[in-house]
């Protein structure tokens, strides 16, 4: 896809937008459902993903691990972004990868210290990518990405967050 094609696509969704903003808020929602040895199941675009205990909690590594999950998250949504970005930019990437790098105390959800943090720590996004494109407009892309990157967003600025009990 080329630039002029990126914005053919998005420019009426870009005015339906603009005219009608309430159906810019788009819905997301994520499902799992318990099963045994400690693991639930999570209906995904790709068919059902299986999480279980991290080996640092108990488990034997077989399982998905959710911190794991989110940092597949974020590189698929920085990875996807920066692809849409550069095209707009018109900027020609040969190759790019994204990685992201983070990392949680076991201390803490394992109840051992209510001093530890329970959580992802120092996430960290590295950028390979392959362009001629200079030193200023590489470092354009990755900040225009971390703009529009959602899970990116997400993470740096904490929804508020709620639960109920279904009846």
């Amino acid at each position: 896809m080329d630039t002029t094609e990126l914005r053919a696509l998005q420019a009426p969704l870009k005015q339906m937008y603009r005219d009608d903003p309430e159906t810019a808020r788009i819905p997301a929602a994520a499902e799992a459902r318990l099963g045994g040895e400690v693991t639930c199941a999570i209906k995904g675009w790709a068919g059902d993903t299986v999480a279980g205990l991290h080996p640092a909690a108990g488990g034997d590594g077989s399982k998905a691990c959710s911190a794991d999950m989110l940092l597949e998250a974020l590189v698929a949504c920085a990875g996807v972004t920066l692809n849409s970005v550069a095209t707009a930019m018109g900027v020609e990437l040969r190759d790019a990868v994204v990685r992201a790098e983070g990392s949680w105390d076991a201390r803490g959800t394992l109840g051992l210290s209510k001093e530890v943090p329970i959580g992802l720590t120092n996430i960290a996004l590295t950028f390979e990518l392959d362009t001629d494109a200079d030193e200023a407009t590489r470092t354009r892309l990755v900040e225009l990405t971390e703009r529009y990157c959602v899970i990116y967003q997400t993470l740096r600025n904490s929804p508020d967050m709620s639960y109920r009990i279904a009846p």
